[in-house]
């Protein structure tokens, strides 16, 4: 009998959620996907250190001081570790741009040329890396600039239908609405307990799900962030799943069937409205939303924690 793992990925491809690439070929996922957490995590394992020492070597001596330096090896640091999990699936990485110009439109479109740039002279095309930005307002605008030149973006951070549509407004690759941390939201707001079928993070995705099916947006939806396995297969279909290895290892222990939720057949015939998605409407649609405001920004303030961190220990080697 195939193991859930294996029969997921007949209707979902699936992609492996973390900076650890060597827990990468236990599950053999299509493609991989890192945040800086999750590389400042991987960063601080002894059998990682090679890599950042490396890239702290090649800058002693740089005539770069400053924001500069620190700007020039992180972006290293980042395609570094994007290098070595491309070795390791046929697929995409997706690599962050510094959350802290999650408002910033011309400095996530220049940030994003930098790590693109260094793929390229690496020898990786550009359709084998996804530039992740923030969904706020800034980071969308800037990826619709970044698509225009042939540089592919994952939309994240994204909590909301009106963030969803935006995205899809601006001919964006990939998005990566988050799944758990929704549920964490409603479960504080609450104290209710959640099913599968009720989970509001779940909800969020397959509403998402029906709205571009069914009003034909080519984008590509890759749920994220995942709490639980219910979570997960209650989302099978869905384009992209991006799962921890802790629930992937839970899916390749387990046999029980798994049987498709969503179809772009079933979605076409959804109810769902068209929603605005210009400028003002969008603003006022996400401050509507309490927890996409608030999950957004705990988001972006979390990942440039973890940037300081980062930059914190490549300084303190150099």
């Amino acid at each position: 009998m195939a193991t859930q793992l294996e029969q997921l990925k007949q209707y979902t491809t699936v992609v492996a959620d973390t900076g650890d690439f060597r827990q990468m070929e236990e599950f053999s996922p299509q493609d991989a996907t890192t945040n800086p957490s999750l590389i400042l995590a991987a960063a601080a394992k002894p059998e990682y250190r090679p890599i950042i020492e490396a890239v702290v070597a090649s800058f002693r001596g740089s005539p770069l001081q400053g924001e500069a330096l620190m700007g020039a090896m992180m972006n290293k640091v980042i395609v570094a570790f994007g290098l070595e999990i491309l070795k390791r699936v046929p697929g995409r990485v997706s690599s962050e741009v510094d959350a802290r110009l999650s408002f910033d439109t011309e400095g996530t479109v220049k940030k994003a040329r930098e790590i693109m740039a260094l793929y390229e002279q690496a020898g990786i095309p550009r359709e084998r890396v996804l530039i992740k930005i923030a969904s706020t307002w800034e980071g969308i605008q800037a990826a619709r600039v970044l698509e225009q030149e042939g540089i592919h973006c994952n939309l994240t951070l994204l909590f909301s239908l009106v963030q969803a549509v935006a995205c899809a407004e601006a001919g964006v690759r990939l998005i990566s609405p988050f799944v758990g941390r929704i549920l964490d939201w409603y479960r504080a707001a609450t104290g209710a307990e959640y099913t599968a079928e009720t989970d509001p993070g779940v909800v969020s995705v397959r509403s998402i799900y029906q709205y571009y099916k069914k009003f034909g947006y080519p984008v590509q939806i890759m749920g994220a962030s995942f709490r639980n396995k219910g979570e997960v297969l209650a989302l099978a279909g869905c384009d992209l799943l991006t799962i921890s290895p802790s629930l992937l290892a839970e899916l390749a222990a387990s046999d029980e069937p798994v049987v498709p939720v969503l179809s772009p057949e079933t979605a076409k015939a959804s109810t769902v409205e068209r929603v605005p998605a210009d400028e003002k409407s969008f603003r006022f649609l996400f401050n509507e939303d309490a927890m996409a405001t608030e999950k957004t920004a705990e988001g972006i303030r979390r990942f440039s924690a973890d940037i300081r961190k980062l930059e914190a220990l490549l300084a303190s080697m150099l």
